[in-house]
Parts: structure tokens; C-alpha cells; sequence
């Protein structure tokens, strides 16, 4: 295995890459545009870069747009824990005091998604509003798992993801990247090239088992008190601006399971389904990822 160097995730592009101090950490940040802030949080396995195609679109639209690499992730610090959604919503509010700003609309997808659900609940005074693509609300998803065997199905890989070091190493010396981008997409994505990139960013050192840090703690948090101290946090209903996107033929977070998050939403919701797209929205779907962003935004 090939071990690659974290400076390969800083891609060049119409954007500036800096690093700021947020929550004890280093956070790599690629940003550009001025105006309201919109800070962009990547799913597993990726990084900042799966936010590529929405960065100048939403520049455009009079928007200063900030997609970060979560802790544990490209060019960011990876200390060995702080893989839960407290300390994780806790970097990002720390990433947005840090560029200066009192607020931001957050919008994520995946496991960035998870933490946007979350915001409002764990960090209300820099949230504004959000945008979970991909991703059921926590408490929603956590019921499902529960209660429904489809959506336990379409989570067999995150069962195995509890396993020590066997996953780390598919990940980063075996087809772990492939099989996970490949078997959650509905399109033709990820090509050649999106491939052998996400490939070399889980190879960065301790990025493959920071990332999985994250899915284990979902699983293994439901009986210990932080687990419960999170559902509590994220009990009440969530009170600012919504914006749902998600695919229609996603293998990994069912239609029915996003829906359902619907019911823990008490403010302006906007609801939008890409019946042709699976997991991985902003790259299967760009263009009508970037449409629902700039129309959503505007509403604010």
C-alpha cells in the first residue's frame, strides 16, 4: 500500500486553502466568494473536494463558501478521539467563529449531513439554518435501525465497521473505497479519476480509522450516557430553516427513513427528491444539488 501525503488533498481550483483553530484542532478550509457564510461539511469516505461542483455556483450566487475537511479528514488534525457529533458540531461552530462570522448555514451531506441535523440542537447560536442531503435526522435513523430491517439491510456496512483493523485495512490496502462509493451510487459515479482520488485521501495517515471512528460511535453510543446526552440534545424539534435533499434510489438511507426526519422539523421546510440519484448527491446530481441550494438560500 501506497501511503499518501496529505498536501495531495489540497486540489488546486478557483478557491484559496487555509487552516484555522476551531475547538483544540486544525481545520483545513477551502473558501472563496464574499457575502452570507455557507459552510460545507463531505460525507464518508470523501472529503472537502465531493463539494467541488457547488463552490463557484454558489460564489456566484453572492455567497462567501467555506467547505472544510472534518476533523479526521484530508488536511485536518486526526487526534485519536472527538469522533462524536458533540465535539464534531463543536469544530464546526469553532471553524465559523474562527473565519470571522457570527453564523452560517450549514449544509452536509452523509455524515456531514448527520452533524447539519445536529446543529440546531448542539450549537443553536451559530446555526442559521441547514441543509442534510443524503441523510435522515439522527433520532430518525436511530428508530429505523430499530424498527425496520430494510434500513438495517441497507446498513450491513456499518455493521462490519465495528470490527477492529480489518475495515481500516480494506480501506486503505484493499477495494474498501470502490465497493462503499460504487455500491451506494446510483449513476455512473465515481469515474477513473474520482476514484483513484478518494482512494489516495483514505491513505492519508489515521484517515481510515478516524473515519470509522465516527460510524462506530453511532452504533456503540446507543446504551451510554453520551449517547443519551446526544439524543437529548437533538430531541426538540429543529427550529430554524430546512432544506432536505435526497435520492431517490439510495441504497444506504432508504426514502421512507428521510421522509420520516420531517416530523422532527418546526420551522419552513423544503423537501426535494432526485428520483434518478443514489447516495452520493452533490456528485451524482450537481447540477440539481447546486438549483435546490441557490433557490433555497435565496428564501432566507
Amino acid at each position: 500500500m501506497d501511503v499518501t501525503d496529505e498536501a495531495e488533498t489540497l486540489i488546486e481550483g478557483p478557491w484559496q486553502h487555509r487552516f484555522v483553530a476551531a475547538n483544540g484542532a486544525r481545520f483545513h478550509v477551502v473558501e472563496a466568494g464574499s457575502g452570507p457564510l455557507v459552510l460545507l461539511l463531505h460525507g464518508f469516505p470523501q472529503f472537502w473536494w465531493a463539494w467541488r461542483h457547488q463552490l463557484e455556483p454558489l460564489v456566484d450566487a453572492g455567497y462567501r463558501v467555506a467547505a472544510m475537511d472534518l476533523r479526521g479528514y484530508g488536511a485536518s488534525d486526526k487526534p485519536p478521539r472527538g469522533y462524536d457529533p458533540a465535539t464534531m458540531c463543536a469544530d464546526v461552530a469553532g471553524v465559523v467563529r474562527s473565519l470571522g462570522e457570527a453564523e452560517a448555514v450549514v449544509v452536509g451531506h452523509d455524515w456531514g449531513g448527520w452533524l447539519a441535523w445536529s446543529m440546531p440542537g448542539l450549537q443553536p447560536g451559530v446555526t442559521r439554518a441547514v441543509a442534510a442531503v443524503s441523510m435522515a435526522h439522527p433520532l430518525t435513523l436511530r428508530t429505523a435501525l430499530a424498527r425496520d430491517p430494510g434500513q438495517r439491510r441497507a446498513w450491513t456496512p456499518v455493521l462490519g465497521f465495528q470490527l477492529p483493523v480489518r475495515p481500516e485495512r480494506q480501506l486503505t490496502g484493499g477495494d474498501g473505497v470502490r465497493d462503499l462509493l460504487r455500491r451506494w451510487s446510483a449513476t455512473r459515479f465515481p469515474d477513473r479519476d474520482e476514484l483513484d482520488t478518494y482512494r489516495r485521501a483514505m491513505r492519508v495517515p489515521f484517515v481510515a480509522h478516524s473515519a470509522l471512528e465516527a460510524f462506530r460511535w453511532v452504533m456503540r453510543s446507543v446504551p451510554r450516557s453520551d449517547g443519551r446526552r446526544f439524543a437529548a440534545a437533538v430531541e426538540a424539534p429543529v427550529a430554524v430553516p430546512v432544506l432536505h435533499l435526497h435520492g431517490g434510489l439510495d441504497p444506504f438511507v432508504l426514502t421512507g427513513t428521510a421522509q420520516a426526519s420531517h416530523a422532527r422539523v418546526a420551522a419552513p421546510l423544503t423537501w426535494r427528491l432526485v428520483p434518478h440519484a443514489g447516495h452520493y448527491l452533490p456528485e451524482e446530481a450537481p447540477a440539481e444539488v447546486t438549483e435546490a441550494l441557490v433557490g433555497w438560500l435565496k428564501t432566507l
